[in-house]
């Protein structure tokens, strides 16, 4: 591929002016001055025969051409700026470092305790966790995202890892009440915790559960909502409410006594955990061992997120 063409320097210009959204700060953060950005921009609009930005008196915008090019140019020069920083601190013993976010119960629960695995196996990719609310759309600057969605259609390669199913946990002796009460009573007297999930409904879930179990007359229009289904564990761990989530990210806590199930059901809610590439980069060896390991570990459900302890060593 003949690179000679490649305007570096304008590149530059439209992407800090497109992070900004301002040829003023762009020019700022770039120690030049602001009409040095715009004639750079306005030298690879020329030189494309694409306009790039919408120039309105104080506003500018991107066109829909400038906003599928700055993710593009934004994630190469992250990568060239990363990749000379480990040269340099490694003296020319570079290791790949990998961006990755994930949802914030999912990371919790699952993600972080099994990540000494994929140290212990491939020490030479350094891996940069971030974590986030569970839904909306992929972090620009990662690689590698879990996204928690119903299925759709995106721009990303979507690898399904398991696809949800709620059902309700509680403190013990939160369950013991249960005794001798119907599940519509036990429903009805006690907090329902709700887990917000962008623009359902907040009863929207317990709405379908009482509803599959067969006390459409419980009213779920009470109780606690939390923005992630590991607060609103962390609300039944005190002592009370019931929190309707899935169990595979509270093994820990069903094994150890700390959570109960107090009835035997599960409601599909149409929700899964997907693992989310930008198919540019399936070709990227450290993304290509990662997803690989990750659709590994979590291939055959109920997974477990159990260290194994390291082998004895022979004296």
């Amino acid at each position: 591929m003949d690179r000679r063409w490649l305007p570096l320097n304008a590149l530059r210009a439209f992407e800090a002016a497109g992070r900004h959204t301002s040829f003023t700060a762009a020019a700022s953060s770039l120690l030049v001055s602001q009409s040095a950005v715009s004639r750079h921009v306005i030298g690879l609009e020329d030189l494309i025969g694409v306009q790039l930005f919408d120039r309105k008196p104080h506003q500018l915008s991107l066109t829909e051409a400038g906003r599928r090019l700055l993710p593009v140019v934004t994630k190469s020069f992250d990568r060239i700026d990363e990749v000379l920083e480990e040269v340099r601190a490694d003296k020319g013993t570079p290791r790949r470092s990998l961006t990755v976010t994930l949802p914030h119960t999912f990371a919790h629960q699952l993600a972080v305790p099994i990540l000494r695995d994929f140290r212990r196996d491939y020490a030479d990719i350094k891996i940069e966790i971030a974590s986030r609310a569970p839904l909306g759309p992929m972090d620009r600057g990662a690689e590698i995202a879990v996204v928690y969605s119903e299925p759709r259609v995106t721009d990303r390669v979507l690898d399904l890892l398991w696809m949800e199913k709620l059902t309700v946990l509680c403190h013990p002796d939160v369950a013991a009440r249960a005794n001798g009460m119907s599940m519509s009573d036990f429903l009805a007297s006690n907090d329902l915790l709700k887990v917000a999930v962008d623009d359902r409904p907040r009863n929207h879930f317990w709405e379908m559960t009482v509803k599959s179990i067969g006390c459409p007359e419980v009213d779920v229009d009470r109780g606690l909502v939390f923005d992630t289904s590991q607060m609103a564990v962390l609300y039944a761990l005190s002592g009370e409410g019931l929190a309707l989530v899935d169990p595979l990210l509270f093994q820990d806590e069903l094994a150890s006594g700390k959570l109960v199930r107090p009835y035997e059901f599960q409601i599909d809610n149409g929700y899964g955990y997907y693992l989310a590439i930008h198919p540019d980069d399936l070709g990227d060896t450290a993304v290509s061992v990662f997803r690989s390991w990750l659709i590994s570990r979590f291939s055959k459900p109920p997974f477990s997120t159990r260290i194994e302890p390291a082998p004895a060593v022979a004296d």
